[in-house]
């Protein structure tokens, strides 16, 4: 069962009880990311994950690894464009040990001006590895466009510019404005006692305290857009965008639904069509990416670039066809049965419903049990199917962008032409 605490400063605490696993997973979830930033400060969130590994008042970023090493644990963090997770995998007999270096971590790291100039040096080189991968690029740049004078479309990592100029003072400050306790989730999800638990996690966050929230979200709006970079690379990476939904509405399990049937898998009318049946590409695939005030479906292709026109002509053959070639209740019943088990199975260890239960209550201000995830999608009718399919896929809000050799000698006309 999943059970929820708000501790006196605003804090919340989720924590799921699995007793049957040996494990405990144990997560800091922030309500910031990209979008919480400026093209000034672009990337500063992800810095500030990166330093809080290196060094506190009491450990230096080696005593961190070994403490976390000595007891078989693992230690991380990840920056998304809404939020930023720092967690740890440990036994169940070592939840203490882990709870002592996060939070160590959380509130005493020494921002050390020495450690921020060489932990520049890494992320600048992360940055330049991201530009060499074309996959990650092009829905990098689709998002720029499509999400126009937003933080939602700027890079997670920022840029060699802002970057250059973080200092141990501004990460401070940003924190001090960010992480106050109303948008920070603690989600602890395995072999524990839930009153010895709380019990220990309130002592280590109860008396912290923080500024309320400075920065506005600012409401993103979808824009069709059109974007091309060029690369001396053997494939064109071309990324397709429509207008999405967002996070936590009942329209997203159709819209997920639609999303196996095209692009989700390998029986997916994309790869079925362009893959086996005209081996155009190696990689075709759709998805869903939904934020708290709105969405992007986006259909990815990697290809030789003497196929652009053919490919795109295909890929816009099946997106009409979803609403054209309408599916059977047989279909849409295979559909539902591949999303509860994708969800179901990935539901199985600790660490995935430590995911869960922290990131549903920290964007949706709730939590959603595997039971409920079954009915909604056991609720997807036709109607619904239908009518997800004609809000999404229509041509004239479709965004384009394409990364590789070649790329901007194509003309905008020629290429929406091919998918008209």
């Amino acid at each position: 069962m999943i059970k929820v605490h708000e501790l006196s400063n605003g804090l919340r605490v989720v924590m799921e009880a699995i007793p049957f696993v040996r494990s405990v997973s144990f997560g800091v979830w922030v309500r910031n990311g990209s979008r919480n930033e400026t093209p000034e400060n672009n990337g500063i969130s992800h810095f500030i994950e990166h330093m809080l590994f290196k060094g506190t008042e009491k450990r230096t970023a080696m005593d961190i690894a070994d403490v976390m090493d000595a007891v078989g644990g693992q230690l991380n963090a990840f920056t998304s464009k809404e939020y930023t997770c720092y967690f740890t995998r440990t036994l169940d007999t070592h939840f203490d040990v882990a709870l002592d270096v996060l939070s160590d971590m959380f509130f005493n790291s020494k921002f050390d001006q020495g450690e921020v100039d060489k932990e520049r040096g890494v992320i600048l080189e992360e940055i330049s590895m991201y530009e060499d991968t074309p996959e990650d690029l092009a829905v990098d740049l689709l998002q720029w466009k499509t999400f126009p004078g937003n933080p939602l479309g700027m890079s997670i990592l920022g840029t060699a510019e802002s970057i250059g100029s973080f200092t141990s003072e501004g990460f401070r400050d940003f924190m001090k404005a960010r992480y106050s306790p109303k948008n920070v989730v603690i989600a602890i999800a395995g072999n524990i006692d839930e009153a010895e638990v709380l019990e220990k996690v309130t002592a280590a966050f109860g008396s912290y305290s923080g500024a309320p929230d400075i920065f506005e979200e600012k409401d993103a709006i979808y824009v069709p857009g059109f974007s091309m970079r060029e690369k001396d690379i053997e494939q064109v990476h071309l990324c397709m965008g429509f207008p999405g939904i967002k996070s936590g509405v009942d329209e997203s399990y159709a819209l997920a639904a639609v999303n196996t049937i095209l692009g989700g898998g390998m029986s997916s009318r994309l790869f079925q069509t362009i893959r086996e049946k005209h081996g155009l590409v190696y990689s075709v695939y759709s998805y869903n990416a939904n934020y708290w005030d709105t969405g992007i479906f986006l259909v990815y292709a990697a290809l030789n670039p003497d196929n652009v026109y053919e490919v795109l002509n295909l890929i816009s053959q099946e997106v009409r066809g979803m609403i054209t070639n309408k599916i059977t209740n047989e279909q849409l019943s295979k559909a539902k049965e591949q999303l509860k088990s994708n969800f179901l199975l990935s539901l199985e260890n600790a660490a995935s419903r430590m995911n869960s239960i922290g990131r549903t209550l920290l964007m949706l201000n709730k939590t959603i049990t595997p039971d409920e995830l079954v009915e909604k999608i056991d609720a997807i009718d036709l109607d619904s199917y239908v009518a997800i399919c004609d809000r999404i896929f229509r041509m004239e809000q479709m965004s384009l962008s394409l990364v590789g050799k070649k790329v901007e000698g194509l003309k905008e006309d020629s290429l929406k032409s091919a998918v008209s």
